[in-house]
């Protein structure tokens, strides 16, 4: 795989990556903000938004923090998000990856987030703070 340098930005705020019942109607508290991502699968309606928007009693684990991969990227680019979870995997940081139509979020524990920022720089990553 060639090298590749990419841009990314790091979103304000803390994240939830809560899990409800696949049948759960999609809630409210979840689409009113500026960022969020919902999946529905057989098993589960998963949903990812700000975690001061998670009401009490919803299964959820808090302190995610989100980079936006500064797209936008082909749909057939190869590479693009190995690109950042190898690093991360060398460095052993966990990761939760989103991908959109243009481009693709990485999720990292906040307590991970300064190791993980060392990582991808070493790799030639520009994260402006």
């Amino acid at each position: 795989m060639p090298d590749i340098s990419l841009k990314l930005s790091l979103l304000e705020g803390r994240l939830a990556v809560c899990r409800l019942d696949p049948g759960a109607e999609i809630p409210e508290w979840a689409i009113r903000n500026p960022f969020f991502s919902i999946t529905r699968t057989v098993d589960e309606l998963s949903v990812i938004c700000p975690e001061q928007h998670v009401p009490p009693g919803v299964a959820r684990e808090q302190g995610w923090r989100a980079l936006k991969l500064e797209g936008p990227f082909d749909l057939e680019s190869i590479g693009i998000l190995s690109a950042v979870a190898e690093p991360l995997a060398d460095a052993e940081v966990s990761i939760l990856a989103i991908a959109t139509y243009d481009t693709d979020y990485v999720l990292i524990k906040e307590s991970e987030l300064e190791r993980a920022l060392v990582a991808l720089s070493k790799r030639g990553h520009r994260i402006p703070r």
